[in-house]
């Protein structure tokens, strides 16, 4: 199954609420920011300000605002400053000293961090789309809690966006991918994964180059 073929469910999803006999899967937000925003420029592109906030410190909040149970960043060059970007928010950073490797590095990073946090399934946002609203996140969550799949991506009017959700099943895969990319083989591959219809624009918006920060 291509990306192309991927079902696509649309909300509001039911099933998911705790009655009151069993605790709700854990499912923790991971931002992806360690890339070196090569195409951008010599500036670091994540803490460029859009509306007087980092663009990183965006990306985070949203995260951190939606029903995530816990949000992680993971930062590589500049983590420093982007760990003091998103100081206001409860996120939990990590660095990851090989980012230069690839963004499955910091996919493992961000898998290290989220099973220490005993996570049932893990969301992927990037530290450069800030233009998500939380209810996209909450869709993401909710389908998982209803049993939509284990591989869900938010989409726009069908089209496949960010973020990405994950099931604990495809954890140890996630892990073993190399180079720079994240967990694309598995919507390549996997017949159970689900687009879920979010309605959002900022699912399909990121920021590669300058130019791209006047249209968010």
């Amino acid at each position: 199954m291509t990306s192309k073929e991927l079902p696509v469910a649309e909300p509001p999803f039911s099933g998911g609420e705790n009655n009151g006999t069993s605790s709700q899967p854990t499912v923790v937000g991971v931002v992806l920011a360690a890339g070196s925003s090569s195409r951008y420029g010599e500036t670091n592109k994540l803490l460029v300000e859009w509306e007087d906030t980092a663009l990183v410190s965006h990306a985070t909040e949203t995260v951190s605002q939606s029903a995530v149970d816990a949000t992680v960043v993971v930062g590589g060059e500049d983590c420093e400053r982007v760990q003091a970007a998103v100081a206001d928010s409860d996120a939990i950073v990590v660095c990851n000293d090989a980012y230069s490797a690839g963004q499955s590095t910091s996919v493992r990073c961000g898998l290290r961090a989220a099973r220490e946090l005993n996570a049932d399934a893990v969301i992927f946002a990037l530290g450069d789309m800030p233009a998500i609203a939380v209810e996209s996140i909450d869709v993401l969550v909710a389908a998982y809690r209803a049993d939509v799949g284990d591989a869900l991506a938010a989409a726009c009017d069908g089209v496949r966006g960010n973020p990405v959700l994950f099931g604990c099943r495809h954890f140890e895969p996630l892990a073993n991918i190399t180079g720079d990319i994240g967990g694309r083989a598995v919507f390549r591959t996997d017949d159970s994964a689900v687009l879920v219809e979010t309605g959002d624009s900022g699912v399909l918006v990121d920021v590669d180059h300058p130019r791209d920060v006047e249209f968010l």
